[in-house]
């Protein structure tokens, strides 16, 4: 079964032999006088991912590279990008069957906790990173406007101004996108099929050189087809 495993844009050449998630808990358990032990649900709290990936010195046949070999050092410095600009990144795991049969895909925006570097004689030259990964979820605030002209207080909440001079959001694979389009089979326009309206889904597959660079899948993941530049609009 291949893995691909994607760090923002950037493709690990060997794809970690274990990867683990821990959807953590958040209930609370409280003990009533009468009633004994109760559990009180609530939302789970944010997703932790470990690996530990090899990361080669020299060049070898099972190493996948996009645009040809690339030495430890490139890695290590995206790695340290990651980490230290303190910004969120899409983490991305595609995987097949040996029939390249597409399997479900793992697609989080997450935050570089922590990465661990370790030299051992018996892997030669070669590099293992253990990384550390915390799901990232987005926040923001608004605006509450108390009034107190009549005898009780009403409060209503002032939505954010749209910035009329904001740039347009890049797109790239993992990008959250608003669909308008007509979705098709290939990114050459071939095999016309459903129209979407104002959809939410993701980016996972980009061909610049398509007439259709964009392939569009649901939220979860789930493959539905290439659409036009035009068609789609980062959120």
């Amino acid at each position: 079964m291949g893995y691909d495993f994607y760090l923002d844009k950037c493709l690990l050449p060997v794809a970690p032999s274990k990867l683990s998630l821990k959807i953590n808990n958040a209930n609370k358990t409280l003990t009533l006088i009468n009633e004994g032990e109760i559990n009180i649900l609530k939302k789970a709290e944010l997703t932790d991912i470990e690996f530990e990936c090899e990361i080669p010195q020299t060049k070898y046949p099972y190493a996948i590279y996009k645009s040809g070999f690339l030495g430890a050092s490139y890695f290590l410095g995206y790695f340290e990008q990651l980490k230290t600009g303190r910004k969120p990144f899409q983490f991305i795991v595609c995987r097949q069957m040996p029939n390249g049969k597409k399997l479900f895909n793992t697609n989080i925006k997450v935050s570089m906790e922590d990465y661990k570097i370790t030299e051992d004689a018996k892997e030669g030259v070669d590099l293992k990173v253990k990384i550390k990964l915390k799901q990232y979820q987005e926040y923001g605030t608004k605006i509450v406007n108390v009034s107190l002209a009549s005898s009780k207080p009403k409060a209503s909440i002032q939505q954010p101004r749209p910035d009329s001079t904001a740039q347009p959001k890049p797109i790239g694979i993992g990008s959250e996108v608003i669909v308008n389009g007509r979705l098709h089979r290939d990114s050459y326009g071939n095999g016309p099929g459903q129209t979407r309206t104002n959809y939410r889904g993701k980016i996972n597959f980009i061909n610049k050189k398509g007439s259709h660079p964009y392939h569009v899948t649901t939220p979860s993941g789930g493959w539905l087809g290439w659409v036009t530049a035009d068609s789609v609009k980062g959120v």
